[in-house]
């Protein structure tokens, strides 16, 4: 049985806009965020949801929470669906993070899946989590289209899990801010890519 997963990153926030990395810290949408929000809404007003499930960082559940308020169905908050914990890294721009920790970085990048910033997680870590979520919701929805709002770099574990492409290769499947992926998950093992969709931000 075929279980349609709309995969969608939350909105834009300031620290995207600056270039700092997220990662756990709690940063609320902005302005432009949150009409991204409207987008997404309105991009998906004719797709039919059994459910919307999101991470329980605020940015990805106002995220959420405006799809919602379009149809009759609550948010589900699964905080499994995080993004990834980037450490000492989280806040600072990817300047600072080279020049600062240089060859944890190129080891991070040569090998995101055993390796971590200092004191975060490593992608195998996040690939665990993040696809234990994505299995209990298919099975929970088998058959249905559910909506999963995340973030960048989970969602590119599932975008990479589900294409069969080595992890090394997960830099280049980064959503957007407010991008739409759309993917066909058939018995808890994802399957090959539908398509992919803007919301016009």
């Amino acid at each position: 049985m075929t279980t349609r997963l709309v995969l969608i990153r939350h909105g834009e926030t300031d620290w995207n806009i600056e270039g700092r990395w997220l990662g756990q810290v709690d940063v609320p949408l902005n302005a432009r965020g949150r009409k991204q929000a409207g987008q997404i809404a309105l991009l998906l007003k004719d797709v039919g949801l059994a459910a919307i499930y999101t991470s329980d960082l605020t940015r990805a559940r106002e995220t959420a929470e405006v799809l919602a308020r379009t149809r009759q169905l609550g948010v589900r908050i699964d905080p499994r669906l995080r993004e990834i914990h980037q450490g000492e890294w989280q806040g600072l721009h990817l300047a600072e993070i080279q020049t600062r920790y240089t060859e944890a970085f190129r080891s991070r990048q040569e090998n995101p899946l055993q390796v971590a910033p200092p004191g975060g997680e490593t992608a195998s870590q996040v690939r665990e989590r993040v696809l234990a979520a994505v299995n209990d919701i298919v099975q929970t929805h088998a058959g249905d289209t559910v909506a999963i709002i995340s973030h960048g770099f989970a969602l590119a574990v599932i975008l990479v899990y589900h294409q069969g492409i080595p992890i090394e290769k997960i830099w280049d499947l980064i959503p957007e801010n407010a991008q739409v992926n759309i993917i066909d998950v058939n018995d808890s093992v994802i399957k090959h890519p539908l398509n992919t969709r803007s919301s016009g931000s």
